[in-house]
């Protein structure tokens, strides 16, 4: 599994490795790129930390993870180098993280990383003392001085010696560093501003900063390199849905579009790349990773139940399908991610990024030419001529020297949609749907090519918490009642709720786990010493549960939603100050326990935990859940700017100010129930309660005599929409309760459109 080393030897030669360390143990395919480094690489435990003390070493600290592209390039020119891994060898304790498998020592010394630097990324590079604190560290380093950065080589020798004259200042800098990051952790959120502000407040402060800070052109935030952000588009659905009148949904459509027609979209057969170097979301760095693919179909999903635009259920349809082809266990669970790098040809002997993705105009000249039959009667119109068009392909490659600085995509095309199809069928004089056939079937022939080239490194990790995403985000899809695939997407999403129970869930110790492993098997693997959940992990599998049974009304999915919150409670709960911290108390070898206050490419789990306390409380009756999320709203409610640190939390800020729809359905099972029940959750509410009471099954109603008072009219099953407990007349009429729903929850989307 390692980088430019698939084989049993070095470069994939087939020969015997010439090292192998300790890492050649581990499950996580991170750590299995290392096992044949000189290094004398250790994995995070306690046998390193005391061989640290015994031997009074500095820890040399390396967290990345497998898809990381610059984690790649360190590995090759450092640990791969014998004179770089004898300094390492022999001055320090060497030890590698997976920061998907442990993301709680990745995020504490992350913190440390910021404070000293003011940015982070991967590969992280600390030193640590044999009592576990930071003294200095960075991102990627090169092996020697250049660019005016440090070389690798140069720090650890200068810190041998430092090591050497000066333990104890080392010793107490680090000290002190761990005191400031514990005290910052205690304080942060205790002393109250001058003049807080309102949740309406916040809500204005959100609409002028969404206004403000988003590319009307592009979509996105202003400048590059561009992210999807989907906490923040997800909270402007929100925000325009209070508050029409802003026209801030103009803001979120643009961004879904342009990212639909950009680079960082996999024309070809689906999915999303993790970001965009430039500003036009062209020239995507090209690792595709899980927790952006469940988040997008969430927003697609939305995107579509808020306007109808079909490109919305195109796209996320097309998420899944990627998913499930190329990301997706044979039991049911997803693999955490796909790399930037492969190989350009199968005999070439070093990766590059975007090999996999890249074409020239001449592949897809040559390969439609040989294929015209499959295009059928087109008459004089050339397919290469349209395909070619519509995605900007250039003979000369369409890719912008300054978004490819090594060089790796020279006379290459990344496919992108600056027009529309209506505009390629008016310029090659044809019409949209003979267009339409045309891109179908051309990127039906490319991705049969492509399936043929080297593929980029799968990291095969099952992580729970992505998994809760992803679940999230089949549920919501699966909701869209004229989606194109339903019914699978239900299936998949019910099978993933099974393998996570089987997988990810200790029933002994009665908690989840972080991770599970994938292998030629069908089965998945656990770890001998298990990794138990974070915060993220009960989180966002909540958050999944409870969106997965708004689409399926299973109630077992909410009950084992609701088990699920008690045990995070008890986990992580800070009931000295409120909040939830991330990891576990006397959690083995972590200094600090952190509390996550802000949302990035995933949002923090005590945004999360925010939404599902408001709807579980809902759900079960329960004021002591309604409790715990005001406490929670409450601890991080001097963040500034609030809705755009905790986009998530701002949601669920606005769900508790404004109340929830509580939407009751009473009727026995059948498509009549069913049709009800669908004429609401085919609309986007963010804050909807769905709550189904079969007359034949009342043990399996949820909040039990509460609900007494509600009835089937003439025998037939009936809706009730409440908000806030007050009521409307009872419908039996779906096509009726559409239309009352329509109109504060569907918006023409053709007004918003550049």
């Amino acid at each position: 599994m390692a980088t430019g080393n698939d084989g049993a030897g070095p470069s994939g030669t087939g020969t015997p490795p010439k090292h192998t360390n300790r890492l050649i143990n581990e499950k996580s395919p991170y750590l299995l790129q290392h096992a044949h480094n000189p290094v004398d690489w250790y994995p995070w435990g306690e046998e390193a930390i005391a061989r640290a003390r015994a031997e009074n070493k500095l820890i040399f600290l390396s967290v990345g993870y497998s898809t990381c592209h610059w984690c790649h390039v360190m590995e090759k020119e450092s640990f791969e180098s014998e004179e770089v891994a004898e300094i390492m060898n022999e001055n320090f304790v060497n030890v590698k993280v997976d920061r998907e498998e442990r993301p709680d020592i990745d995020k504490l010394y992350m913190t440390f990383i910021l404070l000293i630097n003011g940015s982070g990324g991967w590969p992280m590079s600390v030193w640590l003392t044999p009592d576990l604190a930071p003294i200095t560290g960075g991102t990627y380093f090169p092996p020697k001085d250049r660019w005016g950065m440090p070389g690798f080589t140069t720090i650890l020798l200068k810190l041998k010696i430092k090591w050497a004259t000066d333990g104890e200042d080392l010793k107490e800098t680090g000290r002190s560093i761990i005191q400031a990051i514990q005290k910052n952790v205690e304080e942060k959120h205790k002393e109250e501003p001058e003049l807080p502000l309102t949740v309406e407040e916040k809500f204005r402060q959100a609409i002028m900063i969404y206004r403000r800070n988003f590319d009307p052109v592009w979509g996105g935030s202003m400048g590059a390199p561009k992210f999807p952000e989907v906490s923040k588009l997800n909270l402007i659905f929100h925000l325009h849905l209070l508050d029409p009148a802003s026209k801030l949904l103009g803001v979120v459509l643009n961004t879904l579009d342009k990212m639909a027609a950009g680079g960082i979209h996999d024309h070809v057969f689906g999915g999303f790349a993790r970001y965009s170097v430039d500003k036009k979301w062209h020239v995507p760095h090209f690792e595709k990773m899980l927790y952006d693919q469940g988040q997008l179909l969430m927003a697609y999903a939305n995107g579509y139940k808020a306007t109808r635009k079909p490109l919305y259920l195109e796209v996320a349809d097309s998420i899944f399908k990627y998913i499930c082809k190329d990301l997706r266990h044979p039991a049911g669970g997803f693999y955490s991610g796909e790399d930037a790098d492969s190989l350009p040809a199968w005999d070439s002997k070093d990766k590059i990024e975007g090999a996999f993705y890249a074409w020239t105009f001449s592949e897809i000249k040559d390969l439609f030419n040989a294929n015209l039959e499959k295009f059928g009667d087109l008459g004089k119109l050339n397919p290469v001529e349209v395909f070619t068009e519509h995605y900007d392909v250039q003979p000369t490659g369409n890719v912008e020297p300054s978004s490819d600085p090594h060089g790796h995509l020279l006379g290459k095309n990344i496919l992108i949609v600056y027009g529309s199809l209506r505009e390629t069928a008016l310029k090659l004089d044809t019409s949209e749907e003979v267009v339409t056939k045309i891109l179908k079937v051309g990127n039906e022939l490319l991705h049969e090519v492509r399936d043929k080239r080297p593929r980029p490194h799968l990291d095969t990790k099952i992580i729970c918490a992505w998994n809760g995403l992803i679940l999230s985000g089949l549920a919501e899809l699966s909701r869209v009642k004229d989606a194109p695939n339903r019914a699978e997407y239900l299936e998949v999403a019910a099978k993933l709720v099974a393998f996570i129970r089987e997988n990810l869930f200790d029933a002994k110790a009665g908690k989840l786990l972080r991770s599970c492993y994938g292998d030629d098997s069908d089965k998945a693997k656990s770890l001998e010493v298990p990794i138990y959940g974070f915060i993220d992990d009960y989180a966002f599998l909540i958050k999944g549960l409870i969106d997965y049974y708004r689409a399926s009304l299973d109630t077992s999915a909410l009950r084992w939603a609701r088990e699920l919150q008690e045990i995070q409670d008890r986990l992580f709960w800070d009931d000295t100050s409120g909040a939830y911290f991330y990891s576990e108390a006397n959690s083995a070898n972590v200094v600090v326990r952190l509390k996550e206050d802000h949302d990035g490419a995933e949002p923090c789990g005590n945004s999360v935990a925010a939404h599902n306390l408001l709807l579980l409380g809902d759900y079960f009756a329960e004021g002591a859940f309604h409790e715990r999320a005001r406490k929670l709203l409450d601890y991080f409610s001097n963040v500034a700017p609030f809705g755009y640190v905790l986009p998530k939390m701002m949601s669920a800020a606005l769900m508790e100010e404004h109340g929830r729809d509580m939407f009751i359905v009473i009727g026995p099972e059948g498509d009549q129930t069913n049709a009800l029940v669908d004429a609401v959750r085919n609309f986007y509410n963010p804050g909807l309660v769905v709550v189904h009471l079969d007359p034949t099954k009342p043990s399996e109603h949820l909040a039990g005599k509460k609900l007494d008072n509600f009835k089937m009219i003439q025998d037939a099953p009936t809706a009730y929409i409440c908000h806030d407990k007050v009521c409307q007349l009872p419908l039996t009429d779906p096509d009726r309760l559409a239309e009352e729903i329509k109109p504060k929850h569907l918006f023409d989307y053709t007004e918003y459109e550049n």
